[in-house]
């Protein structure tokens, strides 16, 4: 797929994410668009997901371990056509399926219910491992984020995961650099990243987690890497798309009001707009 469309796709899916959390009044925007270029590239160029087929044994598998950022993985399975997207709208409603992190009974395409923070990438692993000792040839991408890596069950899962050669797993690390009290230097710095994950015997490529090519070029090197797992870092703005979202603490977890999420769809409008130009 082309980076054009690509965009075009992750724009569509930045303008859902506001419209769920506008529509909740609550949630969680400024990781949700953050992360949203990898998983839309996840799921319309790299897995092997099909919506006809959600619970294929040989599918590749998602785990979002950083389980808050929910808006973003709904918006981006309705986008792929998992479920209808205006029941997107129903987003942390007591009756909907769409609860404020994944359930795995009830979402069609979540692969792990996930958001007690640390948990989701230890599920990724036991799954990455099962696949390769059953000699199945999918793989398993997991996102954290980077204030999730201050838990110390991400590092007894990676350290498994090195011992073990687990090479048809991915973490992605969603580094905005911002978690729900300030920034993560501040708080629990875990710089250097990478280094941390390269003494945990994985490969580690660090990209800018907006850019198709890169994105793309890393995806490629993990699949292409034998004898060890792979951590992708990319640095990402939090809030990315919306222009008073980004780079704010204050928008991790709060949904805009209505004046909020009109600006925010202008924004996203233009953004669109300017797409259709190139």
């Amino acid at each position: 797929m082309e980076n054009l469309q690509l965009q075009k796709i992750a724009n569509e899916v930045r303008k859902s994410i506001v419209e769920e959390v506008h529509a909740a009044k609550s949630g969680h925007p400024g990781g949700s668009l953050s992360a949203t270029d990898m998983m839309t590239f996840l799921y319309f160029e790299e897995m092997n997901v099909n919506p006809n087929v959600a619970d294929d044994p040989d599918r590749d598998r998602f785990v979002l371990s950083k389980g808050h950022v929910a808006p973003a993985l709904y918006a981006v399975l309705a986008e792929k056509g998992f479920f209808p997207k205006e029941d997107l709208l129903t987003l942390r409603k007591p009756t909907s399926f769409l609860q404020g992190h994944p359930d795995m009974v009830k979402t069609p395409g979540v692969d792990m219910s996930s958001g007690s923070l640390g948990q989701g990438v230890s599920a990724a692993v036991g799954m990455a491992l099962a696949g390769q000792m059953d000699g199945k040839d999918f793989r398993v991408y997991t996102m954290l984020g980077d204030g999730e890596i201050e838990e110390g069950q991400v590092w007894e899962a990676a350290m498994f995961a090195g011992h073990r050669k687990i090479d048809n797993l991915v973490f992605i690390i969603d580094n905005n650099n911002l978690q729900i009290d300030g920034s993560v230097e501040e708080i629990c710095s875990p710089y250097p990243i990478a280094s941390k994950f390269e003494a945990f015997n994985f490969h580690t490529i660090e990209i800018d987690g907006h850019n198709f090519d890169e994105i793309r070029s890393a995806l490629k090197e993990a699949r292409e890497t034998k004898g060890m797992p792979t951590a992708i870092v990319m640095t990402t703005t939090k809030g990315k798309g919306v222009s008073f979202m980004e780079d704010q603490v204050g928008w991790h977890g709060k949904g805009p009001n209505d004046e909020q999420a009109e600006e925010a769809l202008k924004d996203l409008e233009k953004v669109g707009e300017a797409l259709c130009q190139k």
